[in-house]
């Protein structure tokens, strides 16, 4: 049974050796390699001691302790203490990734809350949670869990029911406004092939991102007939 860190920002180990696995950042973790560490990775790429988050006043500082082969936030080399923002991509060593919740958005689903399998078929063929970042292909749920930034995308147009969202819109709710002026349309074109190959993974029979040329993405999520 997994932990419920209700009153703590999460961490939680996307791809990597720790897949899966979530930590609750109450004061102080380190990460590397040493078993002393509270999030332990046991890869040599890693540092003995590679990284530390801090809560202090301001949110969770995330510090690079010298490691040998870096830390990075959100695909880009850590040069300086930062305070992470929700859905942040923590990467050390490129070994091992993990993505960064606030407490009010990480609460796991009761049992009773998780979507029954039959009626998710017979709705839609697939269903988001945005509270535990699940997502289900008809009665299938995508494991690993896709990315931050992918299921932002999915969740961004899941909403928009089918509508076309521009290229320039996405860009901007994906990376936020500030840093979508340096965010090129070449990177939302790999995260949108990324996408497309996770979910082309689990059902390679139909295309769920169309991409109509000279005005943005839709969402081809229509309910499936039934028999």
């Amino acid at each position: 049974m997994e932990e419920l860190f209700s009153e703590f920002p999460i961490l939680i180990a996307q791809n990597g050796p720790l897949l899966g696995q979530r930590w609750g950042i109450k004061t102080e973790i380190h990460i590397g390699r040493d078993p002393d560490c509270e999030i332990v990775v046991p890869d040599r790429q890693v540092s003995r001691v590679h990284a530390r988050l801090t809560v202090n006043n301001n949110g969770v500082l995330l510090e690079d302790l010298r490691s040998k082969n870096g830390t990075f936030l959100n695909g880009a080399l850590l040069e300086s203490p930062t305070i992470l923002e929700e859905g942040d991509i923590v990467q050390i060593a490129l070994v091992q990734s993990f993505f960064f919740l606030s407490s009010d958005a990480t609460m796991p689903l009761d049992r009773e809350l998780l979507p029954d399998p039959q009626t998710v078929k017979n709705t839609a063929k697939i269903y988001l949670d945005f509270r535990s970042r699940r997502v289900w292909l008809g009665d299938q749920e995508i494991l690993p869990p896709l990315s931050v930034p992918q299921f932002m995308l999915l969740h961004m147009l899941n909403e928009q029911k089918g509508k076309v969202v521009s290229r320039s819109d996405l860009i901007a709710m994906i990376w936020g406004d500030e840093k979508a002026v340096g965010v090129s349309e070449q990177a939302l074109d790999a995260l949108v092939r990324r996408l497309r190959d996770r979910l082309s993974s689990f059902d390679p029979t139909h295309e769920y991102l169309v991409t109509v040329r000279g005005h943005g993405i839709r969402l081809d999520n229509e309910p499936k007939q039934s028999n």
